[in-house]
């Protein structure tokens, strides 16, 4: 074949995958809100205070040299500090040499236990509404994300929707608890029905917890792996952006079998090398010196925030959906004008200087139109004048 032909038929292009793809519509209300210096609650930025003890530490451990890579698991003293912690806090056993990895962030383990356990057309279950990272992830892998939705404005799990979703392709569950955007914290009796699903058709469940320590009233936080006969099928993926206030940190865990640890940390390694080295160091501190005291006055004050916003949706006439966990908040946006919950967000930004996140972004084509969804996790002057903003 002439040299002229191989070049027209290899031509220059986006990949196939590319085209089909879009910026997040939360990246892309970020940006918006900026550009008119709005009050940003569309991304979970969580730009509350770190903890003292969290800095610190990062801060003296860049000072005594701790800036070059890691062993891809991350450093011992983490590791051991994560054990402990998912010991303590959900009674799950991890062999920090074997069953703990130091990862890039949630976003980074989840890529990570995709590309180690799945196969380009493998399925994958997920619950409606998503988080869009974890679909784009698998989409980015070749893996097709089959959507459940939940029910009713609580958000209940029917597990005869899942059954029937099941194909011969399905490999996987993903767990968001308590999730991103609904604030849905699954039952102990909803994970165990899973639990016999996952068994009766050999199943993986990867079950991202960022959200752990953020739940209000009754809610309690269950891990999938903590449920009888789960643990070797489960890889528990959590992070501490979200605790910690560190979003930009990028330091992320998972907790699984080892027959399953190394593969993962190979992609991991393969795709970040390792996570930040001092950041590992300052988030250990936390782990080591902040205890049960610190993560109930944590919930509690998102509590309280969540009431504030609460109000001020109810007040702007946007009734919201009252989570049970995370910080975040879905509204109903049909008072709002736009054919589209993007046009309406854009609508709400240009009249308050308010910036929420598409509803549609966390469901199916055609779904989550009449939705915005807001994050409460705001300095408290800055939610102050968000909520002064919708209220007027």
């Amino acid at each position: 074949m002439a040299q002229a032909e191989i070049a027209v038929n290899r031509g220059l292009g986006l990949s196939e995958l590319a085209p089909r793809m879009v910026q997040s519509e939360i990246r892309a209300m970020s940006v918006e809100s900026d550009l008119v210096g709005g009050v940003n609650l569309a991304q979970g930025v969580c730009d509350t205070e770190v903890p003292p003890v969290v800095a610190e530490a990062a801060i003296a451990a860049i000072r005594e040299g701790h800036n070059i890579y890691t062993r891809l698991d991350g450093i011992p003293r983490l590791r051991r500090a994560i054990s402990d912690k998912v010991e303590r806090t959900l009674g799950l056993v991890a062999d920090p040499e074997r069953e703990v990895l130091v990862t890039s962030g949630a976003t980074g383990a989840f890529h990570a236990v995709a590309m180690a356990l799945l196969n380009p057309g493998d399925e994958v279950l997920l619950f409606e509404p998503f988080y869009g990272y974890h679909v784009g992830t698998l989409k980015s892998l070749r893996v097709s994300p089959v959507i459940v939705p939940l029910e009713g404005r609580d958000w209940r799990l029917d597990l005869a929707q899942v059954r029937a979703a099941i194909t011969p392709r399905t490999r996987a569950v993903v767990v968001n608890t308590p999730s991103n955007p609904a604030g849905k914290v699954f039952t102990r009796a909803e994970l165990e029905g899973l639990a016999g699903i996952a068994h009766e058709f050999d199943l993986f469940v990867f079950t991202d917890e960022i959200y752990e320590h953020f739940l209000y009233g009754d809610a309690v936080h269950v891990s999938p792996a903590t449920i009888e006969g789960m643990r070797e099928r489960t890889i528990v993926m959590s992070g501490f952006s979200k605790t910690f206030s560190v979003t930009g940190w990028r330091i992320g865990y998972i907790i699984a079998d080892a027959k399953w640890i190394g593969a993962i940390g190979y992609f991991h390694d393969l795709l970040y090398v390792c996570a930040p080295s001092p950041f590992q160091h300052g988030v250990a501190a936390g782990l080591e010196q902040l205890g049960h005291g610190f993560y109930a006055k944590l919930a509690l004050e998102h509590e309280e925030k969540r009431a504030m916003l609460v109000d001020a949706l109810r007040a702007a006439g946007m009734t919201p959906h009252v989570p049970d966990g995370a910080y975040y908040i879905l509204a109903d946006a049909r008072g709002l004008p736009g054919a589209t919950a993007a046009q309406k967000a854009r609508a709400l930004l240009a009249k308050t200087g308010v910036a929420a996140v598409a509803g549609s972004a966390f469901f199916r084509a055609g779904k989550g139109e009449d939705l915005l969804r807001f994050c409460f996790a705001k300095k408290d002057e800055d939610l102050r004048e968000a909520c002064r903003r919708l209220t007027k």
